[in-house]
């Protein structure tokens, strides 16, 4: 297929219903438990990519009395969710921006830790973000994030045609010039910006209740089947139309088998700046 060049932080997911439904179930114990044990009341946090607040506010409690947060985030809308759900939460120590990730508003040295989730994945040049992040933390700092790794995501039953929805997504993700196995590639890319005493985990995020599967059948067919997503895949050849009709169909089976099973699988990585 085609691959076009992107020079901005593209979200592609865009902020639908479904999708900010998604990641308001998030949190910092589910989302972020590697990061946790190194958080200290008094550290100051940048909660990169920060979306609608979920693992922010978590974050933030975790560092308080005394700690501070801030998160940024590109979007405007996801900022004003972010700073309604720490007022709703009674959260005092987190502060929100409006903002670039290749371009942090923040000192030099100023943060003790830089946490993203399933941000990386979205962003032409990761090493740029790389390098804004180690500027902004104290030697010593350090940088968690936590990357989706598609090609070991899954649906059970697959019904013939749901891997094809995470192909898909995969080539549509390539073509923003997106890094869809970005959870593998952390190492790599700590290595290459200079940390040091680099750690990689690895952890599945598992969707069975059918409240999990009504979240998963709504992404999946509000987003990656909606019209515009599969006209754009046509465009790029990331999908078919018969394609798109068997996805589907599959999905419809999926949501009503009692054996319906959702896996996405991350890697995290935490660095130390020198």
């Amino acid at each position: 297929m085609s691959v076009l060049t992107s020079t901005t932080p593209d979200y592609l997911m865009g902020f639908g219903e479904e999708i900010i439904a998604h990641q308001m179930r998030h949190g910092a114990q589910a989302n972020a438990a590697y990061l946790l044990p190194y958080l200290k009341p008094g550290q100051r946090i940048l909660d990169f990519g920060c979306g609608p607040g979920a693992i922010s506010v978590d974050l933030a409690e975790a560092v308080a009395p005394g700690g501070e947060l801030h998160g940024i985030d590109m979007e405007e809308s996801q900022i004003e969710s972010a700073r309604d759900m720490a007022k709703e939460r009674g959260i005092s120590n987190a502060d929100f921006h409006v903002g670039d990730v290749t371009d942090f508003p923040f000192a030099d040295a100023y943060f003790d830790v830089a946490h993203c989730h399933d941000v990386l994945l979205h962003v032409p040049d990761t090493q740029a973000v790389l390098a804004e992040v180690k500027r902004v933390l104290k030697p010593g700092g350090i940088i968690a994030c936590r990357e989706a790794i598609i090609e070991s995501s899954f649906m059970y039953p697959d019904f013939g045609a749901l891997r094809e929805s995470w192909y898909m997504y995969e080539d549509i993700l390539e073509t923003d010039a997106g890094h869809p196995q970005m959870g593998k590639e952390l190492k790599s890319h700590f290595c290459e910006a200079g940390f040091k005493d680099i750690r990689i985990y690895a952890s599945f995020e598992l969707y069975s209740t059918p409240a999990d599967i009504a979240v998963v059948y709504a992404r999946g067919t509000k987003w990656f089947l909606a019209p515009d997503t599969i006209d754009t895949a046509v465009k790029y050849g990331a999908a078919t139309e018969e394609q798109a009709h068997k996805m589907r169909a599959a999905y419809e089976e999926w949501k009503n088998h009692p054996g319906a099973l959702c896996a996405l699988a991350f890697g995290e990585g935490l660095a130390w700046k020198p």
